[in-house]
């Protein structure tokens, strides 16, 4: 049986996810896998829409109706909304940013999928906790229990340092500093590093936490701060579930806790706590690690909205300044020395 020659995209894309993306972008694996899931619904189009199996899709037939219909079909078909929509279309600019500088000779093809606009989105709400709120649930974990003070310390890291989930399951015994400065160190979205100074409450429970468990010692540099019961590294749906599990305990005691909190409810609520104390937009990009300080507008437009609200709270019942209606004088000009 004659064995098939792979097809120019399935070079390309082979060394677009497994060479170029962690090798020189150092991309991390979880951004690399939503890019494989993206390219693997492309796939999937091609056999059900256009009847192509994966070994007979080519270059060539990735032009910009082929991209438009895909998208198309995300929407239509699998009821995919905007933001979903502009992820996989992302996914395919960064491919042919890719492809252009491997082959030149593509460079129209390439730019004008590059041209393929994104959707505009609303805002997305940012949803965080009062500092009550966090208090409540920082108070439910069983503190006379081993896995309750393993708990208690995991979440007061989580909110302390304003971590991405994936960022604090990642974190190993040598990422911490406990001497003067207290600091932790982690791993963001790039791989880029960056070192968040810890609090004194933080640090005397991790001080705690890692003698209980050895962790001070020299030959556990390398090992997992957080670990399951397995002692294997905790997971992101681990964090999650630990989370939830206090979140619904703490809700018996305020009903008025919201549900569905998730670990990046911990992140919101550290970076709109930090902008309630006076912190400028780049200290709180440099805690929370993101890369274009714009970021951290969606945090100051949720505080505005918040002042708003409040203003028109104190605002019910109080007397409206009534003004003379220009068209009592003889001119615009009049009115306005009127006012």
């Amino acid at each position: 049986m004659k064995q098939m020659k792979p097809t120019d995209f399935a070079i390309r894309l082979t060394k677009f996810l497994g060479e170029y993306l962690p090798g020189q972008r150092n991309v991390s694996p979880n951004t690399i896998k939503a890019y494989r899931d993206a390219f693997r619904l492309l796939l999937l189009y091609c056999r059900e829409q256009r009847g192509l199996s994966p070994e007979q899709v080519t270059l060539d037939m990735l032009d910009v109706p082929f991209v438009l219909a895909f998208l198309s079909q995300l929407e239509t078909e699998r009821k995919c909304g905007a933001r979903t929509r502009n992820h996989r279309l992302s996914t395919l600019h960064a491919f042919f940013r890719y492809l252009q500088m491997e082959e030149p000779e593509r460079i129209v093809q390439c730019q004008q999928i590059l041209a393929i606009p994104l959707q505009h989105c609303a805002h997305p709400t940012v949803n965080y906790l009062s500092k009550e709120d966090l208090a409540v649930i920082f108070a439910q974990p069983d503190l006379t229990a081993v896995g309750g003070r393993r708990h208690a310390v995991l979440l007061s890291v989580l909110y302390d340092t304003g971590a991405r989930v994936q960022e604090l399951v990642d974190l190993s015994v040598r990422d911490v500093r406990l001497d003067s400065p207290a600091q932790i160190r982690l791993i963001g979205k790039g791989r880029k590093a960056r070192v968040v100074p810890l609090l004194s409450g933080s640090v005397e429970l991790l001080f705690e936490y890692m003698r209980e468990h050895r962790l001070n010692c020299p030959e556990r540099m390398d090992s997992p701060l957080f670990f399951n019961r397995f002692g294997e590294r905790l997971s992101r749906s681990g964090v999650r579930y630990i989370l939830a599990k206090y979140s619904d305990k703490a809700r018996k005691e305020k009903s008025s806790l919201p549900r569905n909190i998730s670990p990046h409810w911990l992140r919101h609520s550290k970076a709109m706590h930090l902008l309630h104390a006076g912190n400028p937009a780049p200290t709180i990009q440099a805690i929370l690690g993101h890369a274009d300080i714009k970021t951290c507008d969606i945090y100051a437009r949720a505080n505005m909205e918040m002042m708003r609200q409040a203003l028109e709270k104190t605002a019910h019942g109080a007397p409206s300044p009534t003004l003379p209606s220009w068209q009592e004088n003889k001119s615009l000009m009049d009115w306005l020395r009127s006012l």
